[in-house]
């Protein structure tokens, strides 16, 4: 016979909306506490069975969204095919969805994850595209389980679904070198970024490999917006900067403010200057002339994370694991 609730409480020496709360994954407890109570009750064979239909029907995922300076995070088609992956994922396995904002003021941040542990939230999804290891912190201390999606810190203990941003500069940086036969410039975001860090891995990686010195490579720091990046590339223009004959730049938006000033002042794209982003926008196939850039399959991350997270609901004493998504590179007439 499984042990029941009541004498699960008796042998840990809690109470029983302790193990109520730990068994249900309600906020409350501890993760330590969470785990010892689900630990315990697999060991002494607790019937999880009876916890799957109340796991369905009750508590809402958030997908928390942190936003510090803005200039990344923003309403892009990026974030919203993200989101459309985490509420398909979440419909799926029969769970409401709800998105919250959190930004970078301490005292706020406090305050809104409160209000979050306090809700029906059983769980969260935290967007940590423009986080750093410490940001993390508060969301540590919760007594709910959450999986950080769009980066990863190897300092930090946790579930994460990100991109392989290396594989995909690599990728666009070697399609540059094989078409123009040139070293390769790079268009780096001014803003320090994990994902950014990454494609400069990446991008020089395949300077590198392909027997070129990576001190040779024109390096421009450009704002991450489209408007940001063709102001600075039209002062780095006007100032008679030396240019490269190709670039990779960190994004999308970068690639095609770029493009943007470079065309105005003459230059033929890719005649005289081949270009290619990353992120596939859907706007980068319409944009002239169209841009080459590495897609990534961001439906297919917000699914993954869902799942992953559902998966932590039914067994919260799992190892945290990282699932890095695949990049593919779309050929257009940039490059």
């Amino acid at each position: 016979m499984s042990i029941t609730s009541k004498e699960l409480a008796k042998i840990l020496n809690l109470s029983p909306a302790a193990i109520s709360m730990a068994l249900n994954n309600k906020p409350g407890v501890s993760t330590a506490t969470r785990k010892l109570v689900m630990e315990t009750a697999d060991k002494y064979g607790y019937d999880f069975s009876k916890l799957a239909e109340k796991h369905n029907l009750k508590g809402t995922i958030y997908f928390v969204i942190y936003k510090k300076h803005g200039a990344v995070v923003s309403d892009t088609p990026f974030f919203s095919e993200l989101s459309e992956g985490i509420a398909l994922g979440c419909k799926k396995a029969d769970y409401k969805l709800k998105i919250s904002y959190v930004y970078e003021d301490e005292d706020i941040v406090e305050k809104q994850l409160e209000e979050i542990q306090y809700s029906d939230c059983i769980g969260m999804i935290v967007l940590g595209t423009e986080m750093k290891p410490e940001d993390l912190k508060p969301f540590q201390k919760l007594p709910i389980p959450f999986v950080l999606i769009d980066s990863y810190f190897e300092t930090v203990s946790c579930d994460c679904v990100l991109i392989n941003n290396v594989q995909g500069a690599y990728l666009a940086a070697s399609h540059l070198i094989r078409k123009t036969k040139k070293q390769p410039g790079y268009l780096h975001s001014s803003y320090d970024i994990g994902n950014f860090a990454e494609r400069n891995s990446g991008f020089f990686k395949a300077v590198r490999a392909h027997g070129m010195s990576s001190a040779k490579s024109i390096v421009h720091l450009l704002t991450p917006s489209m408007d940001g990046a063709y102001a600075d590339m039209k002062e780095i223009i006007e100032k008679g900067e030396e240019l490269a004959p190709c670039y990779f730049a960190d994004n999308d938006l970068i690639a095609m403010g770029a493009m943007k000033a470079l065309k105005e002042a003459g230059y033929r794209i890719p005649q005289d200057i081949a270009i290619a982003g990353f992120d596939n926008l859907p706007f980068s196939k319409v944009f002239e002339p169209a841009l080459t850039t590495i897609n990534v399959p961001k439906h297919y991350m917000g699914e993954m994370a869902a799942a992953r997270l559902v998966e932590m609901l039914k067994a919260p004493s799992s190892s945290p694991v990282k699932i890095e998504v695949g990049t593919t590179l779309v050929e257009r007439k940039s490059s």
